[in-house]
């Protein structure tokens, strides 16, 4: 009498098992970040399990590579955030936070929106300035440097800009 189990143990054995090493060895390679490939192995190796349970598979090893590719293309989605933050004087340019409030994150868009028509309003050495800063994250010195200003000059006008994009909040405040 044939075992139904025995079957499955003996084909996972023969035509899954051989494949994990380089599985494991290939999404290490395409997928640097994932955190733990072991995970996506067993759980690639399970799903082509089954799989084989509902339909006939003609190759398992491109099914196993699959699988494990689809997973891991779900796993470094979800690695990636974006961020928002606020501005201030000390905040580096970055407009990135990981919160997945709605309602917080539709907040910092707005707040977002508002510097960035803050900024527009400012006169273009003060505008460009801010710019650099608050988009780009560079720091005065990289700011003169590339403005062929000096250090004092940048600070200056970012505290001219910064107080002017605060005037510009307090009214919007006001309304």
């Amino acid at each position: 009498m044939d075992q139904p189990g025995k079957d499955t143990s003996n084909w996972f054995l023969t035509e899954v098992q051989p494949h994990r090493p380089a599985l494991r060895a290939w999404l290490l390679a395409r997928f640097p970040t994932l955190p733990d490939a072991d995970d996506l192995v067993q759980e690639s190796c399970a799903r082509v399990l089954q799989a084989r349970e509902t339909a006939t598979i003609r190759s398992t090893r491109a099914l196993l590579f699959a699988t494990a590719r689809n997973l891991a293309l779900d796993a470094v989605r979800r690695q990636r955030v974006i961020r928002f933050e606020s501005f201030t004087d000390q905040t580096d340019s970055s407009v990135l936070i990981d919160d997945s409030d709605v309602v917080a994150l539709v907040s910092q868009h707005e707040e977002l929106e508002l510097l960035t028509q803050s900024i527009q309003s400012l006169p273009a050495r003060c505008r460009q300035i801010m710019t650099l800063r608050t988009a780009y994250g560079f720091t005065p010195d990289q700011i003169a440097e590339k403005l062929s200003v000096s250090t004092s000059t940048v600070e200056k006008e970012m505290a001219k800009g910064i107080r002017a994009c605060a005037a510009f909040f307090a009214s919007r405040d006001r309304r």
